[in-house]
């Protein structure tokens, strides 16, 4: 039994905290400093998200990647922008020049509004899953072709494609909650990625997937996303979360952005937004952030003393979890809180059981 931990860069050290939107302005001295603190902190990777209207992602992820040595990527890419093959050149070099450390997260994309920043206009929802299935036959197809080779599809015509460089080992994450995004997620996925719900919803999700994936013969792993409220004393992260939630309120009200009635664009969200109808859920389940956004992305939290938390986590690991992605409120010192008391503990753990498995099987 093994866990991993992704951490956050997400461009600068803002969160819906400090505003009622998230910025994308790029702080290079926060990239910098988000991506040693995690590696310094024992995080396995970081993700590096991608939008419409964000710094890109790879060349992020190549400028952390040479500041450090042992810090892993996930780079957020979205298929239909960028020719498979080139994405594929892009990714393979990156993941040479890094020795190896990257990953990467394809993002499908539900919500028509974004999409048509960048051009694409005409495209359903179904279409673009089918067109993100068809991309990552190709990346794949050029990561491992030993000679060239020619695709005919629906949305892609490739002669003699082929790539003289090749990635070490890199994982392709995927997330998606309708039927579409399942099947392409059996076909595709190493890891599969959800957003933090309730036990029974998440083991839900796994279900589905690991279904989809056995008609392939594959077994993926997956991820789930938290944004974990840590305190010293139980008491003491509830207020924290309080607080949380009551300035993200106030942000969103001064903005004139909605509290209520969310209308999310995609099954993931909309999954995630149920979740949220109970402020709290399970043991440590806090869904006050979620409820106010709409569900937007990572925004369901953990709450309580790092080994409360700790706790929690391993039962989502008892369902079949094995990499979990944190990010914080206040991002660069939750990052370095979380490598300095969350890690370690769940790590600790994590062993205590493999070692307890294994003397109870010798």
């Amino acid at each position: 039994m093994s866990v991993k931990f992704i951490g956050y860069i997400g461009f600068n050290n803002g969160s819906e905290t400090q505003s009622a939107v998230r910025s994308r302005a790029l702080d290079k001295d926060y990239v910098e400093a988000a991506a040693k603190a995690q590696e310094k902190g024992g995080f396995d990777r970081v993700l590096i998200p991608f939008g419409s209207n964000s710094p890109e992602s790879q060349i992020v992820a190549a400028h952390a990647a040479a500041i450090t040595s042992t810090l892993g990527f996930l780079v957020a890419h979205r298929p239909g922008f960028t020719q498979p093959t080139v994405a594929a050149r892009q990714l393979a070099t990156l993941d040479q020049l890094s020795g190896g450390r990257v990953a990467v997260h394809i993002i499908t994309g539900g919500a028509d509004a974004e999409m048509a920043r960048d051009g694409d206009t005409r495209s359903v929802k179904a279409e673009r899953y089918a067109r993100t299935d068809e991309y990552l036959t190709i990346l794949r197809q050029e990561w491992t072709a030993a000679q060239p080779f020619d695709h005919q599809g629906k949305f892609y015509d490739v002669k003699q494609a082929f790539s003289a460089v090749k990635p070490d080992n890199l994982p392709v994450f995927f997330g998606g909650s309708s039927p579409e995004a399942i099947d392409v997620a059996g076909r595709h996925a190493d890891v599969y990625a959800l957003w933090g719900e309730t036990l029974e919803s998440v083991q839900d999700s796994v279900r589905q997937v690991r279904r989809s994936a056995a008609r392939y013969g594959r077994n993926p792993g997956f991820s789930l996303s938290f944004r974990p409220v840590i305190a010293d004393t139980e008491e003491a992260a509830w207020k924290r979360a309080a607080e949380i939630e009551e300035q993200v309120r106030e942000n969103r009200t001064a903005a004139g952005l909605p509290l209520t009635g969310h209308r999310p664009a995609n099954a993931g969200s909309l999954r995630l937004l149920e979740t949220a109808s109970a402020n709290r859920q399970d043991k440590r389940l806090w869904t006050g952030v979620a409820a106010l956004t709409g569900a937007a992305g990572n925004s369901t939290g953990l709450v309580g003393t790092p080994e409360q938390v700790a706790d929690a986590m391993l039962d989502y690991v008892d369902i079949g979890i094995d990499h979990f992605l944190i990010r914080g409120f206040d991002p660069l010192a939750d990052s370095i809180l979380y490598g300095r008391e969350l890690l370690p503990i769940v790590r600790r753990k994590v062993a205590e059981r493999t070692q307890a498995d294994l003397a109870l099987a010798g």
